[in-house]
């Protein structure tokens, strides 16, 4: 698998944050120095086992997430967690989902990139439409900021907001 370059990188998320592991151990020493200030005796093996396990747990999160849920767009490819699509493959990029219809759009129901069985939480999809007609759910976080991306240059035409071959008093052309 070979990576890209960090100057070829046109939009990234990184999924999750080394530095998150820290903040399990920092708040054990908040704790072990304020039972030292306060003079009461220091629970040192519990609050460095505490520290241990907690900076476990969160690195196996880290590792998840930076597996799964980051994101990259380079000028030819779109990652999504393990999948790899070309951007050859994008046809369209869809409009984003109007909040005052009641109605669904076509591309919410589609399968989300990536391995997960959905759009992961705290992320929003983006419709794709790919050149063989299927559709597809891209997502980020900063949504807006990827479709703006995938959305200008060569990347992908955008769709108009109606696509619909009727003239505005609904008869047909």
């Amino acid at each position: 698998m070979t990576e890209a370059s960090d100057a070829d990188v046109v939009f990234a998320e990184p999924g999750a944050r080394w530095r998150t592991v820290t903040y399990g151990p920092i708040l054990c020493l908040l704790i072990l120095v304020l039972e030292i200030a306060t003079g009461s005796s220091a629970h040192w093996f519990a609050l460095l086992f505490c520290a241990a396990l907690i900076a476990g747990f969160v690195a196996l999160q880290v590792v998840a997430g930076k597996r799964h849920v980051s994101v990259e767009l380079t000028g030819t490819t779109l990652r999504e967690g393990t999948e790899t699509l070309p951007l050859t493959t994008i046809d369209a990029v869809l409009p984003e989902r109007d909040e005052d219809s009641w109605d669904d759009e076509d591309w919410e129901s589609a399968r989300a990139l990536g391995e997960l069985s959905g759009v992961p939480r705290r992320r929003t999809g983006i419709g794709l439409r790919l050149t063989d007609g299927s559709l597809v759910q891209a997502w980020a976080r900063d949504h807006r900021a990827l479709r703006s991306a995938l959305a200008s240059g060569a990347v992908a035409k955008p769709v108009s907001d109606v696509e619909d071959e009727h003239s505005e008093n609904g008869a047909d052309r």
